[in-house]
């Protein structure tokens, strides 16, 4: 859990809290969608349709959480379910500005998954109890939205625009949707695959990480 920018925006903050998920999760899903709107045109039957823009990428991973084990208490449990609802709701200090915003989170498995996000949905079952009612062991299935990328930032210091970033491939990507997420122009997806040597268009492994070159005014092709 992370403290974003005040405006939601310009990219993660100062590290608030985490959660440590005692078990390897058995699987993860990551959906995305894009809109593809076609004209109509009076003489032909089909015509091709124009890109409108990608929806932010979803991951949905059941995690487990456990206080069975000596050095575990019941209170842990708690504690770590309280961090995760809270996750859903905006930070106090942001409401109080006026500019509600939720906490970022990264889900992170090892060194290879990482995946910046704001926590949407959080299902939680109980599945262990002890005598007295006391919850021990619970399965928690979590909902976490990728977070918008920032298309222009200004350096308060130097003026310069940011730094190139990165992107890390979903499934569903796109150079043209990556284009349209960093850029706002889908036909600016060979800024993209020219910064990273990228031959094939149509091969996008998921999980490789792209470099997105910061440019004033993207070229378009």
């Amino acid at each position: 859990m992370v403290k974003p920018s005040y405006d939601g925006a310009s990219g993660l903050g100062s590290k608030l809290d985490e959660v440590e998920f005692m078990f390897n999760p058995k699987e993860y899903s990551i959906s995305k969608s894009a809109t593809w709107t076609a004209a109509r045109v009076v003489d032909k039957a089909v015509t091709m349709p124009q890109f409108g823009g990608g929806g932010p990428a979803k991951l949905t991973v059941e995690v487990f959480l456990d206080a069975t084990e000596p050095t575990r208490r019941p209170a842990s449990l708690r504690a770590a379910l309280t961090k995760l609802f809270d996750c859903c709701g905006p930070l106090m200090d942001t409401v109080t500005k006026n500019v509600p915003s939720p906490p970022f989170v990264i889900f992170g498995w090892g060194t290879t998954m990482s995946f910046p996000a704001i926590l949407t949905a959080v299902t939680v079952k109980y599945t262990m109890f002890r005598p007295d009612g006391t919850p021990v062991r619970a399965s928690a299935t979590l909902t976490l939205e990728e977070i918008p990328s920032n298309k222009k930032f200004q350096n308060p210091t130097s003026g310069a625009l940011d730094s190139p970033r990165t992107h890390t491939v979903v499934d569903g990507d796109s150079l043209a949707s990556i284009a349209y997420s960093e850029y706002g122009a889908p036909n600016d997806w060979r800024t993209v695959a020219e910064a990273n040597g990228i031959d094939d268009p149509m091969r996008l492994p998921a999980g490789s990480r792209l470099l997105v070159p910061s440019t004033d005014t993207p070229s378009a092709n």
